[in-house]
């Protein structure tokens, strides 16, 4: 299964609905997508992690760098409602002091705007 990415805008935040895997094939789609709505001048973006079943090391280096990219254009990015699966390689990694991680929408949502304030 490839991946399957859906944008949905929620006042000033663009949340991206991601859905399959994010290995070394499909980060390269989502880097495409997130490159062009960087590039849109999109700063606030929330990644919905629920329906993605597996993360590999590339997709981590990829949210390392748009996380990267994001702060240093005093954007963010954040991601939620991550499986458990998906959260112990993250924790693995250490990437859970490095991602803006949240459990739910809302907490997303409400620190994107927070963050505009």
């Amino acid at each position: 299964m490839s991946l399957n990415i859906e944008e949905k805008r929620v006042g000033s935040v663009l949340i991206l609905r991601l859905e399959g895997r994010i290995d070394a094939v499909s980060s390269g789609i989502l880097d495409k997508s997130l490159t062009e709505v960087i590039n849109k001048q999109h700063d606030k973006i929330a990644l919905d992690f629920t329906k993605v079943d597996y993360l590999s090391s590339a997709g981590m280096r990829l949210l390392l760098s748009v996380t990267k990219k994001m702060k240093a254009s005093d954007g963010m990015l954040c991601i939620f409602s991550v499986h458990d699966d998906v959260m112990e390689i993250i924790r693995m990694a250490g990437f859970e002091r490095i991602l803006t991680l949240y459990p739910l929408e809302k907490d997303a949502l409400n620190a994107l705007k927070e963050s505009s304030e």
